[in-house]
């Protein structure tokens, strides 16, 4: 893939920039066309998780920090966004039903850096404490904090302060709104009605390009230079004069930023949120979507996204019906063979492509790409 996109030329490129943008936004149409709104929610989803796995690869891809506890940034932010738009505070707190009797329902555009901020500074307070851990010790910790996440929201509701609920999760959160246009609400252009779905593809579409855009800003910068020394050997790092402290704290924080981010705008487009939604296993599956696609590669940590998202709810829709008409009858369980096929699929591609399906392109790649230029040029 790499070697592909090196030989083609700037009209070319330019051409396939075209074509790709097109397909983008003709994507929730296509989907629609094909299963229905379920798909095109799927693909906004697909989008969000695009967003988490960009976060998780500033500190697991450019630093080289294990973080199995990713996911507690994506509740941050989608508890502040829940918090702050809804009415729950009003309903359960009296000095906020004094002063905010209908709840109190701060625009999302206000909630959210704040989130974004949070969830940050939740990424200090992690990565402070464990600078000095590496590989499975730094596995383990971020691990247990995820888990603390989520047991503390799961537990704020049991009891007279009722913070977040508990179990039953936060509803009646507030959409977006652009424009003072909710887009929960349908519209109508040309007689063609556009969804809530709709809606927030596009949404979702600019802040994952957006995502993409940073990160690509911060990879080729001074500090994501540095992230990378850190990923090779820390020590060297340190030698050459790179404050490690400083460097990790920044890689913990930024990949927070984006969960936090993401998890504002799922708790706006979901209009629900609950513990359920923030678990281990999804902490997992952001990561094998950074594994997967290539460990420091922007656009194989979104094919992977694309990949891991995608596959099993594709899986959940076809596998059933397959069955029916192969073996007359279900003999096993859609959830349990789409989790055996999706291992399946795993195990495969770390046995033939341990450095992910589109790594970073390595010395080797470029030299093969000048040698052949200099092949196709040299007059016969």
């Amino acid at each position: 893939m790499n070697k592909l996109l090196k030989k083609m030329d700037p009209k070319e490129s330019m051409i396939g920039f075209l074509i790709a943008l097109a397909l983008l936004l003709a994507m929730p149409f296509i989907a629609k066309a094909v299963g229905g709104t379920t798909w095109v929610r799927i693909v906004d989803m697909t989008l969000l998780y695009i967003m988490l796995a960009m976060g998780l690869n500033i500190v697991v891809g450019f630093a080289g920090l294990l973080d199995l506890g990713y996911i507690a940034f994506y509740a941050v932010g989608a508890y502040m966004v829940a918090l702050l738009s809804s009415s729950h505070l009003s309903d359960n707190f009296e000095w906020a039903k004094n002063a905010f009797p209908t709840g109190l329902h701060v625009p999302l555009w206000v909630i959210v850096p704040l989130g974004a901020a949070l969830a940050a500074l939740a990424g200090i307070m992690l990565g402070t404490p464990i600078l000095k851990l590496r590989g499975d010790y730094l596995a383990l910790v971020t691990l247990g904090f995820g888990e603390i996440i989520r047991i503390f929201m799961n537990n704020l509701g049991k009891n007279d302060f009722n913070l977040t609920n508990g179990p039953r999760g936060i509803n009646r959160i507030d959409p977006v709104t652009v424009f003072g246009y909710p887009l929960d609400k349908t519209i109508e252009i040309g007689g063609y009605k556009l969804t809530k779905e709709f809606l927030y593809y596009y949404l979702f579409l600019i802040l994952a390009a957006a995502t993409v855009f940073v990160c690509y800003r911060l990879q080729k910068s001074r500090l994501g230079r540095a992230w990378m020394a850190l990923r090779e050997d820390d020590i060297a790092a340190k030698a050459m004069g790179i404050n490690v402290r400083n460097i990790k704290l920044l890689a913990f924080s930024l990949g927070a930023t984006f969960g936090g981010i993401a998890g504002g705008m799922f708790a706006s487009f979901q209009g629900f949120v609950s513990p359920e939604s923030f678990t281990y296993m999804e902490s997992i599956v952001i990561l094998a979507m950074v594994v997967l696609g290539g460990m420091g590669h922007i656009p194989g940590v979104v094919l992977g996204a694309v990949i891991m998202y995608f596959l099993p709810e594709f899986l959940r829709f076809t596998v059933e019906p397959m069955q029916k008409a192969m073996f007359g009858k279900v003999l096993l369980d859609t959830a349990i063979l789409r989790q055996m096929l999706l291992g399946l699929a795993m195990i495969l591609i770390m046995l033939y492509r341990p450095k992910g399906l589109w790594p970073t392109p390595t010395r080797e790649d470029k030299k093969d790409v000048v040698s052949t230029d200099k092949t196709a040029n040299t007059p016969a």
